[in-house]
């Protein structure tokens, strides 16, 4: 039934259809493509540096940069990167972009407000991530990357698929998925907080260049707001903490056997105290920026050539 206004019949408003967002071919291919590149310049040293820092948290840094240059010079720094940090990269996106592209759609029928939802579909989105791909890679890369030299006991090192194979052989799935529970909380805190943090970011950021009324933000303004929320949201480094020594291969006759979350925790507190658990979040934190740059500096660039080979328009916010 319409109003009336002074007796001219006004339409009753017609509620907005809630549409389901497809997720496109470019879009994944995206993803993928920052991801491969973010991870295969800076992304891999940074990511060496932190698990090491954190494996082994009685060094400084310029112990633990002392400890992985010995483990093979420069290439030290790269340990892990092909094949574990390759798969992770290519696959972690498109298992993100489908999952929350779901939960966000299912969150909005239930009535939540796009903010809400924006933060639902990223931490279910990082959730599947940790038990679809992530949790083994990371596993994988942290092997590799705290197992002693065997080179300089004069016994040539397994290859990464030989390693792989042993610790299935031995332990089976959750031999190669060890630490995936911690993998998955550290997931879901970061996309949560990661989303979140970086929208008050971008609000005041707005505040302050007088842009409230729904402006296009510059490439700078979107890079500072996202690597403020990146590196905020490296709060969570307990987790990282807790994932290291889970699935690290370092020896230590005083580690528990059967870890979990719990007693990681505990350990690592009664080993190191709190400044323990945050051993390695500097460069954490400088990956999270150097992964905003790649997102949103080189978003663009990577845009236009993504469109070009497709023939889609690209709708993904990287």
């Amino acid at each position: 039934m319409s109003a009336t206004n002074q007796g001219v019949p006004v339409a009753a408003p017609v509620p907005a259809t809630l549409e389901k967002k497809p997720v496109k071919f470019s879009n994944l291919l995206l993803g993928a493509g920052l991801n491969l590149f973010e991870v295969t310049t800076l992304g891999q040293p940074l990511e060496v540096i932190k698990t090491t820092m954190a494996a082994n948290r009685s060094d400084g840094f310029a112990g633990a940069m002392s400890r992985i240059w010995g483990r093979g010079g420069a290439l030290g720094y790269y340990q892990g990167l092909i094949p574990w940090a390759w798969i992770e990269a290519s696959t972690k996106g498109a298992v993100l972009l489908f999952v929350a592209s779901e939960a966000e759609y299912r969150a909005k029928t239930f009535g939540a407000g796009t903010f809400t939802s924006g933060i639902a579909g990223g931490m279910v989105g990082g959730l599947a991530q940790a038990y679809a791909t992530m949790g083994f890679c990371t596993c994988m890369k942290t092997v590799e990357i705290t197992q002693h030299k065997l080179a300089a006991q004069g016994v040539k090192p397994p290859s990464t698929w030989v390693t792989f194979a042993n610790i299935y052989k031995q332990e089976g799935i959750r031999g190669i998925n060890k630490g995936v529970n911690a993998v998955a909380i550290r997931q879901v805190t970061n996309w949560g907080s990661r989303f979140g943090l970086s929208r008050l970011a971008e609000q005041g950021i707005r505040k302050v260049t007088h842009k409230e009324h729904g402006e296009r933000l510059s490439a700078i303004e979107r890079v500072l707001a996202s690597a403020l929320g990146g590196g905020l949201s490296a709060w969570n480094q307990p987790i990282e903490v807790i994932r290291v020594e889970m699935q690290s291969k370092k020896d230590d006759p005083n580690r528990p056997k059967n870890l979990t979350v719990g007693k990681t925790f505990k350990y690592i507190y009664g080993q190191n105290g709190l400044m323990g658990l945050y051993r390695g979040v500097t460069p954490r934190i400088c990956l999270g920026v150097w992964q905003t740059v790649c997102m949103v500096a080189l978003g663009d660039i990577a845009k236009e050539a993504v469109e070009k080979l497709t023939g889609e328009t690209v709708t993904a916010k990287h």
